[in-house]
């Protein structure tokens, strides 16, 4: 059901995943092409605000920064497998695996590389501030319009 807290959740989680695209662009190898890298990952946050943070709030202050420190972890996450898979998609039409197998198991590996890029202070620091402004923003929303 749409609710005020819903609708911020999504604005508040596809914002930060703008901000973190943007940070994580520079961290990759140079002439790398982003394509849709931006706007999918914020299709992922809102989609992530909506379903998972929009359905948590009403708890407090501190529940509140929780669910705006989980929702953006699940929207790395998601983001990570999803880039992930593209990624290890663009790799299997070259020919670079031998098996649907090693090709699902790429995933896996090629996402946590991602990772390894993105686990940089310049890049964790506004994840850790942007995902409890967004719980204390979805908090703040619901006590608004319930």
């Amino acid at each position: 059901m749409p609710t005020g807290a819903r609708l911020t959740a999504a604005f508040c989680l596809a914002l930060l995943a703008f901000v973190l695209s943007g940070l994580v662009m520079p961290l990759m190898p140079e002439g790398t092409d982003f394509g849709y890298f931006t706007h999918i990952n914020m299709a992922l946050g809102a989609a992530t605000g909506w379903i998972y943070m929009g359905r948590r709030v009403g708890g407090g202050l501190v529940p509140a920064i929780n669910n705006g420190l989980t929702g953006a972890a699940v929207m790395v996450l998601w983001a990570l497998f999803i880039q992930g898979a593209w990624e290890m998609f663009r790799l299997a039409m070259r020919h670079r695996y031998d098996g649907p197998f090693e090709a699902l198991l790429a995933i896996f590996k090629i996402s946590l590389d991602f990772f390894f890029v993105i686990a940089v202070p310049s890049v964790l620091i506004p994840f850790v501030i942007g995902g409890v402004l967004a719980g204390l923003l979805v908090e703040n929303a619901h006590r608004r319009w319930p």
